[in-house]
């Protein structure tokens, strides 16, 4: 039987997280090979977290990456079982290397890679929970003054990214992404044409049928709820929002006339994709 000896033992520890017992018994089956008995370690424990991945992961940390040339920007969410788990520095890094690994991904929703799964593997393994990828989106750059803003909350658990085009300075485009997560009511879409209509129709009857109830016909109920959904609007509509940081001015005031936002993406831990 080949010697284990205690220095292979620890590094194979500190490699997996896993108790000294277990990666004393996986060196001895390996015969003493260090990546021998780490691949046994991955091969037997990743089977065993595959019976465990209908557990809730209801916790787990939201990134955001902008290429340094400003050509893409992403937007992740990675998922685990336990806020103890989501607040650890492993985690994190892991949460934020996928961030800038999605930069290489095609625009859009896309499925994990090979690779990103590796290194899902290897925090499963150690931590023994379901750990998952949420979701994962790339976007690009859509014209020739295209600048990102982010912002993740000190909890990592909200995130937001934001795309303009034009004059804005990286600092404002973090204020916004700031408002955006802050923000009461969440904003909907950018401007009150990009509010899904399900929601739109679903605010403008519940109020027609309050002035209805009130005693109002309902020709008169229709034209007096017009007014109150331009009031909606400048509640759900992002660039219509009063700015938190500066309620006299309107978001698209703060943005400002040489400039203008094109997109953003307001992500939660644990939300509906």
């Amino acid at each position: 039987m080949a010697e284990i000896n205690a220095k292979d033992v620890m590094s194979l520890r500190n490699k997996t997280g896993l108790a000294m017992m277990a990666c004393k018994k996986a060196l001895i089956e390996a015969g003493g090979d260090v990546e021998k008995a780490e691949d046994l370690l991955r091969k037997e424990l990743k089977g065993k977290m595959e019976s465990k991945m209908d557990r809730a992961a209801g916790e787990g940390r939201i990134e955001v990456a902008v290429a340094g040339d400003g050509s893409a920007a992403s937007i992740v969410e990675l998922r685990a079982e336990t806020d103890f788990t989501a607040k650890n520095d492993k985690f994190i890094g892991i949460t934020k290397k996928l961030a800038e690994m999605a930069l290489a991904a095609p625009a859009g929703s896309s499925e994990p890679t090979p690779e990103m799964v590796a290194l899902i593997d290897d925090i499963r393994i150690s931590t023994g929970e379901n750990i998952s990828i949420g979701r994962v989106e790339k976007l690009d750059a859509s014209g020739n003054k295209t600048v990102y803003g982010k912002y993740v909350h000190h909890d990592g658990k909200t995130g937001v990214l934001i795309e303009a085009e034009g004059d804005v300075a990286e600092d404002t485009l973090r204020q916004i992404a700031m408002h955006v997560t802050a923000a009461f009511p969440r904003p909907l879409g950018l401007t009150a044409n990009d509010i899904p209509s399900d929601l739109v129709e679903k605010e403008r009857k519940f109020r027609i049928e309050q002035a209805v109830e009130s005693g109002k016909p309902r020709e008169i109920a229709e034209k007096m709820v017009e007014g109150g959904m331009r009031k909606f609007f400048a509640e759900v509509a992002l660039t219509e929002q009063a700015f938190v940081m500066d309620p006299s001015k309107s978001v698209k005031e703060v943005v400002g006339a040489g400039g203008s936002l094109k997109n953003f993406r307001r992500w939660e831990v644990g939300e509906a994709n």
